[in-house]
């Protein structure tokens, strides 16, 4: 893996936390030891994080999604729902684990797994919390790669979702 991998202005995909922007390369003394950090800001939650830069990898930090892999993701959308029947407590468990793969297509499953149609059942409270955090993993990175705002972003994953909904 070459060093420089990731450099200032790059927006990245931190799995906890979704898509961020690299403000700058720092270095620290931390125990003694001169580390050298990616200072990421998460601008929509207010949060910056410094990842060591020898460990971003390891942590699973990537770079934004191919426009491929988000027309893979925007395709899973369209499949239908996949619904185990087991308990809510460990499907809740599998779809959190999912949304915090960073895993752009698992991210596009739990949105298709969890969308409901406005003449569909009831969403409980913890099932919307998963689906709006997973749709907004998926807008933001769509936005992201495209380039273009969060708004235009939410308007393409809707009308794909609203398309699959009438089919």
């Amino acid at each position: 893996m070459k060093k420089n991998e990731f450099r200032p202005n790059d927006y990245v995909v931190y799995p906890a936390h979704g898509v961020g922007q690299i403000v700058s390369i720092e270095k620290q003394e931390i125990a003694g030891l001169q580390l050298e950090l990616f200072v990421i800001s998460f601008e929509k939650d207010k949060m910056t994080l410094r990842v060591p830069t020898n460990k971003a990898t390891e942590v699973g930090m990537r770079s934004l999604s191919s426009p491929d892999v988000v027309s893979k993701a925007m395709t899973t959308l369209k499949g239908k729902a996949k619904v185990k029947r087991a308990m809510w407590s460990r499907r809740a468990q599998e779809y959190e684990q999912k949304i915090n793969s960073g895993d752009l297509i698992a991210i596009a499953e739990v949105v298709r797994d969890l969308h409901r149609s406005d003449d569909q059942r009831e969403q409980s409270y913890s099932e919307r919390q998963l689906y709006e955090a997973a749709l907004e993993r998926l807008t933001r990175e769509v936005a992201a790669v495209s380039g273009g705002d969060e708004v235009t972003a939410a308007k393409q994953v809707d009308d794909v979702l609203v398309s699959r909904a009438a089919a």
